[in-house]
């Protein structure tokens, strides 16, 4: 793949492991409410604030793409209906924000990132709201390119589309590395461009209406990949 100039990397569950991220993040969200606005854990279970998240994002299908404005339509409704005006609501947000970006990088990532770096431009794509700067990774990548900024999420191919031409970059010369069969690889080949299927976990490939181009399980395996 030596024609290959830019990659673009997915974040959640690609360059590290999701599954605890959000839960422990809306756990510390739900000890502040009890610490500093205890009428909110009055009025809400946990388990009430999960489903009201989900019913908020329902009534706005056009903020699909922007979960930290959604995010901040449930807080506010959350602070009113505690009766509390919502000016609370920001300080909310960026307690949560801290937490959801307290991630454990899996341990083949910072290694590769840096080799790559050094002969590759590095982009980061996603449709979530994680910040590569709190993270401490951003020095490897050359920006972080958001759903929020681009108006439209995965698996919409546009994304990819707007991504590349953002980043002046043609389909010809572009990888995207992913793990998410239709999110990552199904909608970046409809993009035009060459993809990586990151599988760490083993998992067999059911998509039907595509394959990738490549499957690593270890991103440390890629400077070599693309040298060939």
């Amino acid at each position: 793949m030596r024609h290959i100039r830019a990659i673009f990397f997915d974040l959640d569950d690609t360059l590290w492991d999701m599954h605890e991220v959000i839960p422990r993040a809306e756990k510390r969200l739900y000890e502040w409410f009890g610490e500093f606005y205890p009428r909110v854990a009055e009025t809400y279970t946990p388990e009430r604030l999960h489903r009201l998240r989900f019913a908020v994002g329902a009534r706005y299908p056009e903020l699909r793409h922007d979960l930290s404005a959604l995010r901040m339509k449930v807080l506010r409704q959350v602070f009113t209906d505690s009766g509390y005006t919502d000016e609370g609501a920001a300080d909310a947000f960026e307690v949560f924000q801290y937490a959801r970006n307290q991630v454990t990088l899996f341990t083949d990532v910072l290694p590769a990132l840096r080799e790559l770096s050094a002969s590759h431009r590095l982009f980061a794509l996603t449709n979530g709201n994680a910040s590569l700067e709190a993270i401490g990774i951003m020095e490897c990548f050359e920006a972080q390119i958001g759903a929020c900024d681009l108006g439209v999420a995965k698996p919409d191919s546009e994304f990819f589309n707007l991504a590349m031409e953002r980043s002046e970059t043609l389909p010809g010369e572009a990888l995207h590395v992913g793990d998410h069969p239709e999110n990552d690889i199904l909608a970046a080949r409809q993009a035009g461009m060459m993809t990586l299927w990151m599988n760490r976990k083993g998992q067999d490939w059911l998509l039907d209406e595509c394959e990738p181009h490549h499957e690593l399980s270890d991103l440390q395996l890629l400077p070599e990949l693309l040298r060939s």
